[in-house]
């Protein structure tokens, strides 16, 4: 409009709190999520896992219902112990890593690909509040189908069984959180990442599976030609089911992982080897956002 005019008039309306500001990133984020069918359902279909170890736990301290199906021994059929909770953690990141490669890729490519992220900057929105706001769809989301729920198990156990068994296995309820928290973490980064770096969804979400698989691999062969443990260091469920073991049985072990997160017996890395080898990998994600994530681009 012509300056001359003077018709032009500043925003004057409330403003988001600075704290609060990087929430208006996911609240339009999860709308656009819940337009994808196939999310919504997949979702929701993560639910049925939590749904049966909660019915699990309820009929083994219901004697009706053991009399009603004719189950003598169940406590004995299934305990509720480590092996319980751990499997559901590895169950449900196993799933977590498939629903962060459909929605990660999503998150950051689309401003790169159609020059958007200069409107963000532009704004009283600084880099971090950016990331910050990107990774929390995925924090949520993931949250959402680990701790969570991990979470409530434990403290439906803990109600049916006793104020003692509660205290006896608090390492359970830390494990389930402090793990699930490790996983949501570096899924999160390595997700926003590549979204970053890869503007095709499609060839992110695929490069997701390849940086567990086909690493995972190479680290195999690494271990077979060298005769050595060392190449575990590539595969990135083995670390995370190296920290996991660590966080839910402490020096007592009884079990060496649980699916897609065990660690082979005899293999086992030290502890400090696999927490580095994490913070490295999260240290060249966040690298490589900061790379990218900037308001303008310069192209040679």
């Amino acid at each position: 409009m012509a300056v001359y005019k003077k018709t032009y008039r500043p925003y004057e309306g409330g403003l988001t709190a600075p704290l609060t500001r990087f929430l208006v990133i996911p609240r339009y984020a999860f709308e656009e999520l819940h337009r994808s069918r196939f999310l919504t359902f997949f979702f929701l279909a993560t639910y049925i896992y939590p749904l049966i170890c909660a019915l699990i736990i309820y009929v083994q301290h219901n004697a009706s219902a053991l009399s009603l199906l004719g189950v003598q021994g169940a406590n004995r059929l299934i305990s509720i112990n480590v092996v319980f909770f751990m499997g559901f953690l590895g169950w449900q990141s196993m799933l977590a890593l498939f629903l962060a490669a459909f929605a990660g890729p999503g998150q950051i490519s689309p401003d790169l690909a159609n020059n958007a992220l200069s409107l963000y900057l532009a704004r009283p929105f600084s880099r971090l509040e950016y990331v910050l706001g990107k990774i929390s769809v995925l924090v949520i989301l993931l949250s959402l189908m680990t701790w969570i729920p991990g979470l409530l198990l434990f403290s439906l156990q803990g109600y049916l069984e006793g104020w003692d068994w509660m205290t006896a296995n608090a390492r359970l309820a830390s494990g389930i959180f402090l793990g699930a928290w490790v996983w949501i973490i570096v899924l999160s980064l390595l997700a926003l990442a590549l979204s970053a770096w890869v503007k095709w969804k499609p060839a992110a979400g695929a490069l997701m599976f390849g940086v567990f698989f086909v690493a995972a691999g190479f680290g195999a062969t690494v271990n077979a030609v060298q005769r050595t443990k060392w190449g575990h260091l590539l595969n990135i469920s083995n670390l995370i089911g190296s920290v996991w073991v660590e966080l839910f049985q402490g020096a007592n072990k009884t079990t060496s992982g649980t699916v897609f997160f065990r660690v082979p017996e005899g293999q086992e890395l030290p502890l400090w080897c696999c927490c580095s080898a994490l913070a490295a990998l999260c240290a060249v994600c966040l690298y490589m956002l900061a790379r990218k994530i900037r308001g303008a681009e310069v192209v040679r």
